[in-house]
């Protein structure tokens, strides 16, 4: 088993992403080798740190979904820096379609995976936990559960913070999902 080096965490570690300031943009692409890496180019070259990226093919084989979540510096500047960035990625041949989707306007998920450490005496406190976020136990041995939860950023980090008193010792998470409610598509245009 390989060693991981272990960062400095502090008390508040899952929620020092703001949601309030996280901006997501949707894009359909190409599903082709190379559109990945140019489309995360244009966030790097601007400064911003992707928070999350998620690709995936669509109905279409030849056509994928990116989602890509970043946290922006709370400036008024981000918004025309991400306009900026909208307007370069409509740009490139790759993309077919993309817009910035509003937080209040889609729905946001993502899936984690968390592995805890338990005994005889903590077990029945995560499972309440568990209850109470509607999250799944996928695995138990006698010193681990290992729970699914799926819902909003602010639903899985207030998991986490109530599950970190009594030790996390994996997390994986899929990275956001977002689709816009009602009526409104971001589709391939036909021409």
């Amino acid at each position: 088993m390989t060693a991981c080096k272990k960062r400095p965490t502090s008390d508040n570690v899952f929620l020092r992403r703001a949601v309030l300031s996280q901006h997501i943009v949707s894009a359909l692409v190409e599903n082709r080798a190379g559109t990945l890496s140019r489309v995360s180019g244009l966030f790097s070259r601007r400064g911003y740190n992707i928070d999350s990226l998620t690709v995936g093919v669509t109905d279409d084989p030849s056509v994928s979904r990116m989602t890509i979540a970043i946290n922006g510096t709370g400036q008024k500047s981000d918004k025309r820096v991400l306009e900026q960035i909208v307007k370069q990625l409509e740009k490139l041949v790759d993309v077919i379609a993309v817009r910035e989707l509003e937080n209040e306007s889609c729905l946001r998920r993502e899936i984690m995976l968390v592995k805890i450490k338990t005994d005889e005496k903590t077990r029945p406190a995560v499972m309440e936990i568990t209850g109470i976020f509607r999250a799944r136990v996928v695995d138990v041995s006698p010193e681990t559960i290992t729970l699914e939860a799926t819902g909003s950023l602010e639903k899985l980090n207030g998991l986490l913070l109530l599950l970190r008193p009594y030790g996390i010792l994996e997390l994986a998470r899929t990275g956001m999902v977002a689709l816009e409610r009602g009526n409104s598509v971001l589709s391939v245009t036909k021409q």
